[in-house]
Order: C-alpha cells, then sequence, then structure tokens
C-alpha cells in the first residue's frame, strides 16, 4: 500500500529535500511558487482580473545539474482579459534565470502611453502613442505624463531571509491592526488563492506541454480537457 503524506508521495528521509525543498518537485512548484507568485499578484491587483485565461510556459534545467528536479530557468506567457471578449485583454511574460546571480527584480506594464516602470519607480512616456504616429492612423496622442515614484518607494529586499525591513514590518503591521479591528488586510486570503491559480496553471502547461486554462465552475485547472492533477 503506497504512503501519502499531505497528499505527497512518501520516500525515505532526504536532509537536503528537507533544507532545500524549493528545488524539488513535487514538494515545492519552484520558481513560479517561488518567485512568480509575488509578481503576478501586482498584476491581479492592478488589474482586478482574478486568474489568467490561459497560459502557456517552458521550463529547463539548464545550469544547476545537480539533483534538483525544479527549473532553474522559466519563462511563461499568461493571456488576461474577460472570458466573454477574447479580443480584449493583455499578455503578461514571466522570465527568471538562475544562471546569473544579479539580484535586481524587475516589473514593467506597458501601454500605448507609455510605461510604469517599478524597477526605476517612474512613469514615463516610453513608446507612448506619438502624435506623428496617431496621425498616420487617423488616432490621438497618447503620452502619460512622466512621474518619479521613488521618494515613495523604499528597497526591495530580495533575499530569502528579508530581515526587519521596512516592507515586512509594515505587511505584519497592517495584520495585526486587522485582526484588531476585524478589517479585511491588504493581502486577504483571496489573493493568495488566485495566485495559486496562476502558479498551477504555469507548472500544468510546462509538465504537459499543453496550454493550461481555468474552470471557473469546477475551481480546475485544465490541460486539453483534463484536470491536471497538481
Amino acid at each position: 500500500m503506497e504512503k501519502i503524506f499531505l497528499n505527497r508521495p512518501f520516500e525515505p528521509f532526504d536532509a537536503r529535500k528537507y533544507l532545500e525543498y524549493r528545488l524539488f518537485w513535487p514538494y515545492s512548484s519552484g520558481q513560479p511558487g517561488q518567485w512568480m507568485s509575488h509578481q503576478i499578484d501586482t498584476v491581479h491587483w492592478f488589474t482586478d482580473l482574478k486568474h489568467p485565461r490561459s497560459v502557456t510556459a517552458n521550463g529547463v534545467i539548464y545550469t544547476w545539474k545537480d539533483g534538483r528536479t525544479n527549473w532553474d530557468t522559466t519563462t511563461a506567457v499568461f493571456d488576461y482579459g474577460p472570458e466573454d471578449d477574447f479580443n480584449s485583454g493583455f499578455q503578461v511574460v514571466f522570465i527568471s534565470r538562475m544562471n546569473n546571480g544579479d539580484e535586481r527584480p524587475m516589473e514593467i506594464y506597458y501601454s500605448n502611453g507609455g510605461e510604469l516602470n517599478l524597477n526605476t519607480n517612474k512613469i514615463t512616456p516610453n513608446g507612448g502613442l506619438t502624435e506623428k504616429m496617431a496621425n498616420q492612423m487617423g488616432m490621438h496622442a497618447n503620452l502619460l505624463p512622466s512621474k518619479d515614484l521613488a521618494e515613495f518607494a523604499p528597497k526591495i529586499e530580495a533575499g530569502a531571509n528579508t530581515g526587519g525591513d521596512v516592507l515586512t514590518s509594515a505587511h505584519v503591521r497592517n495584520w495585526i491592526e486587522c485582526i484588531r479591528s476585524r478589517k479585511k488586510p491588504n493581502a486577504p486570503v483571496e489573493a493568495g488563492y488566485y495566485n495559486s491559480i496562476a502558479n498551477i496553471m504555469t507548472n500544468a502547461a510546462v509538465r504537459t506541454g499543453g496550454k493550461a486554462t481555468f474552470d471557473e465552475k469546477t475551481q480546475e485547472v485544465m490541460v486539453n480537457g483534463k484536470v491536471f492533477k497538481y
């Protein structure tokens, strides 16, 4: 009879897997769960969308051939938008690699008016629709006004141990205040659930080689009409 513990398969104790569980499937989803879940959270936050319409992705171990089973390089493409109108929406591309030690997470949001760069903390008209280009298409120019958000943005800690940085302290403070007041926290449990949907869809796409979708009625991740068993 097969032993199952917390819905994961039983295997003899391995000190490395215990310490570095993020490197091993099925005890961790790897880069999607460790890093992507944080970046995709801002997508849901900014757009008020719960999950992608579909995900296609690749994950490969290129550099760290040390026995790990989770990838060191991941690229995922997400399609977001209303379920009843596939002609509207937007794409999100997530890329993560462990082939270089540069720890500067970057998020850039593009529109036809410019960009919101969360790495420089600036809103600029870079790439926006200029008057010249707009006239050629019978449209109006659309250029965002430049704005520097740096004065409001503390430095992001990218290490595994964040210590007592400002962002962590603010997060814990909000949580404690909401326990006292019974108000909804800035990061409610639903946000974690929606992140998990995107995470599982990414794993489903990589591990099956297909396009992952989400069935809103059954709350299941699907690939080629079949439920993905996580």
